[in-house]
């Protein structure tokens, strides 16, 4: 038999995943309406082997909720039905995290995969595909054999398309691990377009002489995503599409095949060195809104035809990127970073090396069409888990605090703790507190979303191109309808950071709706202004006096993370101006002001666009005290 008539190998990959902190009844339904029907169909029409991912935080909730789910993968794994993928146990980004945390991550998931299923996994998963060339050496230490890129990846790095349907390998620090690369035609033939066009194109790989194509994908775009389970059901898509699959595997053109027996059988195409890559959206979502508009602008003057030609160097940003966009990000991944440190440097409790795990989560550290920065209970749920592990890390510690650069801009922070609370002071920035964590209730107050202009705000001259697999008879992708959405009206966005005490010097008519809304312009904010800090300790509390420009505050802590603020202003020129303290806070809780004075509340709300369109979120609460400018002074408590 001749190379081309041999059939093609073909590796159809699930990734199934929830975050950390998902509600109970989302969870269920993606059970109940995609995870669970899409093996059981796949498995009864005779549609493998396939390969799964199957993150922690789902595989957890599972063994409390459904157990005969996890049974019925362990009968098909031990039947070489299916091939279980490694990844982080709790869905990190490995790219953001220390490299002992990789391993640590890519074990736990060995581990419960053994345990639980009496599987070796030996490929891996690479969470959004974010690449970077180090990772390499992190996944052969870890016992990885090779892992699924995008063929994205190798594209950006100079090579052909042609080039990709086999195995490549690549290595760092002289260790080595196998590349599969995903492919793109594939991520949007499968399920949106009529399984016919997924047939033809197979038959074409093989004609040209081609040995391998990979499918590696979210799961829940098989019933999870709008309009998906209508189509993948309802209209009888999955039905064609396994039958279709049958007719090709029976035939003796494509044989199912799993990731190892790719990698393992297929002849390699040899080395490749891969620079920093995820795929094609989320590139392009970690740029700031003004780039993510000329990328847009640049692709639309290109055209399908052009833009196809140059699509490899037409490209966005690295996932890290996020971490500069979204200060609340940074903070996350570095309030980790430092916890994970502590820890190790501590010993490693469990509850603590447990909870930090958990804590690398990925989802709410990032935004586009998917990714749950926005979601407010996603990023409660990280600073729960972070929560849980500094109180195991601060038993019995008195009051005490440090002075570093915590979120590495160059500039020192205070970080103030005891065995009950944890809190972040930034003098550069008007002595905002920007962490507030009282280990009662293992939040943090400070965790508000500051309101952004984000480039899907504004309305396009034109509407955007959709991708070309999106015409004609099928379903729309999920970035079909993310070009689609559009705003009618702009929402607003805050002109400083948020965080708890941000000082403003107000003019004396603003109305409280405007200020809300952010259409006004402060006579005087310190939002900014870099102040000096002292510090001062007691057995009962610790004070911080701030200076800058015509104010000074003092920052009073117990050892329960009670606050107590003072203030002292000088603007003499605005006598009938109003002095005025924003706390952004995660929840209401009770404040007692000296003297007396008027307080504006309001919900902060955003606007961000997610899979289902544009979604108004409640992100916190803005407290603000209002005292006369001529008075000279003030005082403030946030009681627990």
């Amino acid at each position: 038999m001749t190379q081309s008539q041999e059939p093609l190998r073909f590796v159809f990959g699930l990734h199934l995943h929830q975050p950390v902190g998902n509600f109970d009844h989302v969870m269920a339904d993606h059970v109940r309406d995609v995870y669970r029907p899409i093996i059981e169909r796949t498995s009864e029409a005779g549609l493998y082997p396939l390969t799964l991912h199957v993150s922690g935080p789902l595989l957890e909730w599972l063994e409390t909720h459904d157990t005969s789910w996890l049974d019925l993968i362990g009968r098909l794994a031990a039947d070489g039905e299916l091939e279980l993928l490694l990844a982080g146990f709790d869905e990190p980004i490995l790219a953001s995290l220390p490299r002992p945390d990789r391993l640590e991550q890519i074990g736990r998931m060995r581990e419960y995969l053994q345990r639980r299923f009496g599987a070796t996994a030996t490929g891996l998963w690479l969470t959004e595909r974010v690449w970077q060339p180090e990772i390499a050496a992190d996944l052969a230490d870890a016992g990885v054999e090779y892992a699924l890129v995008d063929d994205r990846h190798f594209l950006v790095s100079g090579f052909r398309a042609d080039e990709l349907h086999r195995p490549h390998h690549t290595e760092s620090d002289g260790k080595r691990v196998g590349l599969l690369a995903i492919d793109e035609r594939l991520r949007y033939l499968i399920p949106f377009r009529p399984p016919e066009e997924t047939a033809a194109y197979l038959r074409q790989l093989r004609s040209e002489g081609h040995g391998l194509a990979i499918l590696a994908d979210d799961g829940e775009k098989f019933g999870g995503w709008p309009g998906t389970k209508d189509w993948v059901y309802g209209s009888g898509w999955l039905d064609s599409f396994l039958q279709t699959m049958e007719t090709l595997t029976t035939s003796g053109e494509v044989k199912l095949a799993t990731g190892q027996e790719a990698v393992r059988q297929v002849p390699t195409g040899g080395l490749a060195y891969l620079g920093t890559a995820s795929y094609r959206e989320m590139e392009k979502w970690s740029l700031p809104a003004p780039a993510q508009k000329e990328l847009t602008t640049l692709e639309e003057d290109l055209g399908p035809k052009h833009l196809a030609a140059s699509a490899s160097f037409v490209r966005g940003g690295h996932w890290h990127h996020f971490l500069v966009k979204y200060s609340e990000s940074n903070r996350m991944q570095k309030m980790m970073v430092a916890l994970s440190n502590l820890s190790r440097s501590r010993g490693d409790p469990p509850v603590a090396r447990r909870a930090i795990g958990r804590a690398q989560c990925n989802d709410a550290y990032w935004h586009g069409v998917f990714g749950g920065l926005y979601l407010p209970h996603l990023r409660n749920a990280i600073w729960n888990q972070l929560a849980i592990a500094e109180q195991a890390l601060r038993e019995g510690e008195a009051l005490a605090w440090e002075e570093l650069d915590l979120d590495y801009d160059g500039y020192p922070e205070l970080w103030i703790h005891s065995a009950k609370f944890s809190a972040l002071v930034s003098p550069h920035r008007g002595g905002a507190v920007e962490m507030l964590t009282r280990f009662s209730d293992l939040s943090n107050l400070a965790d508000v979303l500051t309101r952004r202009r984000e480039s899907y705000h504004e309305t396009p001259k034109q509407q955007a191109q959709g991708h070309p697999d999106s015409k004609g008879s099928g379903t729309a992708s999920i970035h079909d309808i993310e070009r689609a959405a559009r705003l009618t009206a702009l929402p607003p966005v805050d002109h400083e950071p948020r965080a708890i005490l941000v000082e403003r010097l107000l003019p004396e008519g603003l109305s409280a709706h405007d200020y809300a809304n952010a259409k006004y312009k402060p006579i005087r904010s310190w939002a900014a202004v870099p102040m000096t800090a002292q510090v001062s300790v007691t057995p009962d509390s610790l004070a911080v006096v701030l200076r800058g420009y015509e104010l000074e505050k003092r920052l009073t802590f117990d050892a329960t993370g009670c606050l107590a603020v003072s203030y002292n202003w000088n603007v003499a020129g605005h006598p009938n101006a109003i002095f005025a303290p924003e706390l952004s806070l995660a929840r209401a809780v009770p404040l007692r002001l000296k003297p007396d004075a008027e307080i504006w509340r309001s919900d902060i709300t955003t606007v961000a666009r997610s899979e289902r369109g544009f979604e108004e979120t409640v992100q916190g609460t803005s407290i603000t005290p209002r005292w006369p400018a001529r008075l000279g002074s003030g005082a403030l408590e946030i009681s627990s």
